[in-house]
């Protein structure tokens, strides 16, 4: 079920505020137990049996979260079970998400014969994971209560307004909100304006800028230069705000129920550096990495070079597998490696200040070079048209294509910019 259709917005949003704020409002216990029933059958609209995996991951991160807390004085046996909740969540996203891949390659690179089964992709499986492995790891760290009753790790995990898009939600940032929250009519109504917010960015500005960024990235019978580069530059907007469209519909929604979801957008395309767009850019997924992987690897609080350089080219290299399996994903994640290894090596950020314009073209064309990379099909599709944006495939620089698409949707582009 989408936010934008008519079915969540007409039928069960109202559903879900009346039954939450008439019907039940009396019991938090009632109102908690409603509110996980509906996320269920949100998810459920459309893929009614993934909804078991869901469940699986709830009970199963419920009870790690018991046995870490259980024998939090015993360092070996609490190793010990983050050992076996990294490798059920682990493996849960292998299963689904990158099985069919590896399988593939390993019959592509090495002329071998698996069998690849087809393997239907859970909606929004990375996000719940991700969350549900943080309900362990924060238990763990101290940051965040745990619960006895698995309701409420069900409610954190499934809870609809950030189940399908994001953001990921630490448990640690709405542990206590899960019962003691206090809703507000201010906290309401401004909800509702910020859901609004993201639903326009969402289906007037994303959805326009998509049809010239399908136009361009299908395009069966070569790209002009120009339409190579409005094509791209559609893209990153259509990409900004589809992203951040769903965060704001999200938090808005969170907001309606008395939850306080962290920002997860933070104007990215006003960077200077690859590395300040990272901490601008989709938030919630940068600093889960930075405080579950990249921290406890030892930072870049680290006595070598050559160990700094590890443990980014591992969150980098994570970050690029998450986001799907795809040749292109990990060298888009290869790609931002090898940038933000390079500037915390000069000191970057610090340097050139005078150059401040200089630094963002920077910024902004590598940024572009890599959205090439994470909307084509393949690595061939993205070289022909990286080779399209700079002329080298022997096209035009102008044609109708562009011509027709530039003037149609000029007042889009300025809207986004």
């Amino acid at each position: 079920m989408l936010f934008s259709s008519a079915v969540f917005l007409f039928f069960f949003l109202p559903a879900v505020v009346f039954c939450y704020y008439v019907l039940l409002r009396k019991s938090r216990l009632l109102q908690n137990i409603f509110l996980f029933s509906a996320s269920l059958a949100f998810y459920a609209w459309g893929e009614p049996k993934f909804v078991f995996v869901m469940l699986l991951s709830i009970l199963a991160n419920w009870f790690f979260g018991l046995m870490v807390h259980r024998f939090k004085s015993k360092k070996a046996v609490v190793r010990f079970i983050l050992t076996l909740a990294t490798g059920f969540n682990l493996g849960i996203l292998f299963i689904f998400k990158y099985l069919m891949f590896s399988l593939e390659s390993i019959n592509s690179l090495f002329g071998a014969q698996l069998t690849v089964p087809v393997i239907a992709l859970p909606i929004g499986i990375s996000f719940f994971t991700f969350q549900a492995f943080s309900y362990v790891l924060d238990v763990n760290r101290g940051v965040g209560e745990v619960q006895k009753n698995p309701l409420y790790v069900g409610l954190y995990i499934s809870f609809f307004p950030q189940l399908i898009a994001g953001p990921i939600v630490r448990y640690a940032t709405i542990a206590k909100e899960i019962k003691y929250r206090k809703e507000t009519l201010d906290d309401f109504t401004s909800g509702v304006t910020r859901f609004i917010t993201g639903f326009l960015k969402k289906v007037l500005l994303a959805n326009t800028m998509a049809i010239v960024a399908d136009h361009a990235f299908d395009s069966k019978g070569g790209l002009s230069v120009a339409f190579a580069w409005l094509g791209v530059f559609a893209y990153a907007f259509q990409i900004y705000f589809d992203f951040s469209g769903y965060s704001d519909m999200a938090i808005g929604l969170g907001k309606m129920f008395g939850f306080h979801f962290l920002e997860n957008f933070n104007y990215p395309y006003i960077s200077k550096s690859i590395s300040e767009f990272w901490r601008r850019w989709h938030i919630s997924l940068g600093t889960w990495f930075r405080d579950y992987v990249y921290f406890p690897l030892g930072g870049s609080r680290v006595k070598s070079k050559s160990r700094l350089v590890f443990n980014l080219f591992v969150v980098w290299f994570l970050t690029g597998v998450w986001h799907g399996a795809n040749r292109t994903f990990i060298l888009w994640g290869l790609m931002y490696f090898v940038l933000i290894t390079a500037e915390k090596l000069t000191g970057f950020e610090n340097r050139f200040k005078k150059f401040g314009w200089l630094k963002y073209v920077y910024t902004m064309t590598f940024v572009l070079f890599g959205w090439v990379l994470f909307r084509s099909n393949n690595l061939t599709a993205a070289g022909e048209y990286l080779l399209s944006m700079f002329g080298f495939a022997g096209n035009p620089l102008f044609d109708g294509a562009f011509q027709l698409h530039f003037t149609q949707y000029f007042i889009f582009f300025v809207s986004c910019a």
